[in-house]
């Protein structure tokens, strides 16, 4: 049993020395150089930086990510069950695994439109309509 987890203990063996030998050489090798104001300002194409390091990102940027971020693991769900549609048509019929798929697209996107409506995250300004007060993009379509 013990030989079963050999490899996998191999492994961590040497990911984990790879990571202590590395942190050792940057150490060790970081003392030779020098430092001073000049090599630890940010280099920015040979300009002079200006303002800040990080600029501020709007709240609105990180929902929406967020939202990438969820319909990127529905896709990752939805694979495994592309690869077995054909098999499972074949012996069960199609309402079954059809009818799970629909529902759980269908929870996504209630929640989708529910959470993006509620904290505004799909709203934009729009200065075609009436003058410049933002708009939801659903009203866009009604």
């Amino acid at each position: 049993m013990t030989q079963d987890y050999l490899p996998v203990l191999l492994q961590v063996v040497v990911a984990v020395g790879f990571a202590g030998v590395a942190l050792l050489m940057s150490v060790v090798v970081g003392r030779v150089g020098k430092r001073n104001p000049v090599k630890d300002t940010a280099y920015e194409c040979g300009m002079i930086a200006q303002g800040g390091a990080q600029p501020r990102f709007s709240v609105k940027f990180y929902l929406v990510a967020m939202l990438f971020i969820l319909f990127d693991i529905e896709i990752v769900f939805m694979y495994p069950w592309a690869v077995v549609y054909r098999d499972f048509i074949a012996k069960y019929g199609a309402l079954p695994i059809l009818g799970s798929m629909v529902g759980f697209i269908a929870i996504l996107m209630v929640g989708l439109f529910g959470y993006s409506v509620r904290d505004e995250t799909a709203q934009r300004e729009t200065r075609v309509f009436r003058g410049s007060r933002p708009r939801s993009w659903f009203s866009l379509l009604g």
